[in-house]
């Protein structure tokens, strides 16, 4: 059971993450809408001349969408841990119901299994 401090600073720590996952999605976005053209009206394009840049380009829009994508489900998982922190069932497996140790959740406070379930889910065990 954990004591109430316990549960402000886990709430404190998964906010600031959501945060900081919200603000690297937002920052993400726009440079993977920024487009390989850039800004446009400035007489002067910025669109890569050379096939090797273009390519680079294209593979920097790529990463910036694949990085975005993992910002986003991370800030699915802080909000999910936030929602299960309001009611009552933060720190505790989905798929057993057993608590999930606090060295854990010091790493990864939005943990929805404990290790041993984790490790089952990964491996396609469940």
């Amino acid at each position: 059971m954990m004591t109430p401090a316990e549960i402000e600073m886990y709430r404190e720590r998964l906010l600031a993450l959501a945060q900081q996952y919200s603000q690297g999605v937002s920052r993400l976005e726009k440079a993977a809408l920024h487009g390989l053209g850039g800004e446009s009206g400035g007489g002067i394009s910025n669109i890569p001349t050379h096939l090797a840049d273009l390519g680079n380009a294209s593979s920097e829009e790529d990463l910036d969408i694949a990085l975005m994508e993992v910002q986003g489900n991370l800030l699915e998982e802080c909000n999910a841990a936030l929602t299960r922190l309001e009611a009552g069932h933060f720190g505790v497996c989905e798929r057993c119901h057993r608590p999930i140790a606090k060295g854990r959740l010091d790493v990864c406070p939005y943990a929805r299994y404990c290790v041993a379930c984790a490790r089952k889910v990964e491996s396609g065990m469940i």
